[in-house]
């Protein structure tokens, strides 16, 4: 009895010491910051997230990454980042229709929030002013990716008003639209005739929705052997690209600039022979992931307000400065 008595004694001083020990732990009282995208498992917002974490150890900030691919997991994550004491949070939703819910709920939990990429938009379809955004500047991109096109098409000697324009639409998205309207507009000024500029509705926006896409439409077009292909992103014009090669377009009949500099455009410059996917108008995820995770780190700390609207553009990525450009986007 007596030994089991000390033994007792010894476990409750023990205890009693771990838990003065633990209350003497210091806790982490750093600014939490959440980062929601819409689809976690596509590289650009894989990217973001990472240089959104570059942020976070450069400021002394804790980042909290979160996947919400439908408005119930964006709300529920909202509420797990008030449960958890941050601060704010960036967000690309998955559907920007969601930017009303999105702003009471962060008001309601006391959260400031930045939208990224996808603008957020009211009840009208216009966007809330009130939520700081950094997006890409949409036409000029597409406008950019068509006169790269039309450049390489004229270095080549192609006859402007013999030239078909494949445009891989995904107009339920709003960026999309202004993409390939972008590049579309670009064309049409440049002598390209309206009746050689073709829409090849995408339902999905992966490189099997943009095939699918492309396969009738080129099909329907016989008269035309001289493509300048456009779309969303890099695998929809891909998708456009391998469609052409299965009705043997090959790389000297197709100009495929796709947007966004991805690892798919990536994998077809290394390739040893030159494909039809010539370019890709490279974004910078470093700018949408560093600066906005930054920005709400500077609005949390030092309450300085994001600007209201940020917008930035893109370069002209080839098989000849791939490289270059790349290894400066990752320094």
């Amino acid at each position: 009895m007596v030994i089991g008595r000390r033994h007792l004694l010894l476990g409750a001083a023990a205890g009693g010491a771990a838990s003065l020990l633990g209350a003497c732990q210091p806790r982490d009282e750093r600014v939490r910051i959440g980062f929601i995208v819409k689809q976690p498992e596509e590289q650009w917002f894989q990217d973001e997230w990472r240089y959104a974490g570059q942020a976070a150890v450069a400021r002394g900030f804790n980042l909290i990454r979160i996947g919400a691919t439908d408005g119930d997991r964006v709300l529920t994550a909202i509420d797990n980042l008030a449960a958890k004491n941050a601060g704010g949070f960036v967000i690309c939703a998955p559907d920007p229709r969601l930017g009303t819910a999105i702003f009471q709920r962060a008001k309601v939990n006391n959260l400031k929030l930045m939208s990224v990429d996808d603008r957020l938009v009211g009840p009208t379809g216009q966007p809330i002013e009130d939520i700081p955004h950094v997006g890409i500047s949409a036409f000029k991109i597409g406008e950019l990716a068509g006169t790269s096109a039309l450049d390489e098409a004229h270095r080549r000697g192609w006859k402007t008003d013999q030239i078909g324009v494949l445009r891989i639409a995904f107009d339920s998205l709003e960026t999309a639209r202004e993409r390939t309207f972008g590049a579309r507009s670009a064309l049409l000024k440049a002598g390209v005739p309206a009746a050689n500029i073709v829409d090849a509705p995408q339902r999905t926006t992966d490189t099997e929705g943009g095939f699918t896409a492309a396969s009738p439409v080129l099909t329907r077009r016989p008269d035309l052997r001289n493509w300048i292909m456009v779309g969303l992103n890099d695998e929809a014009v891909l998708g456009g690209v391998r469609a052409a090669e299965g009705l043997k377009l090959g790389a000297d009949s197709v100009i495929g600039v796709g947007i966004g500099g991805s690892g798919t455009a990536e994998a077809e410059f290394v390739k040893a022979r030159p494909t039809g996917f010539f370019g890709s108008v490279l974004l910078s995820p470093r700018k949408h992931g560093y600066d906005t995770a930054s920005a709400m780190y500077d609005w949390i700390t030092r309450d300085i307000r994001p600007a209201p609207l940020t917008l930035t553009t893109g370069t002209m990525m080839t098989r000849e400065n791939f490289r270059q450009l790349l290894a400066a986007e990752k320094a």
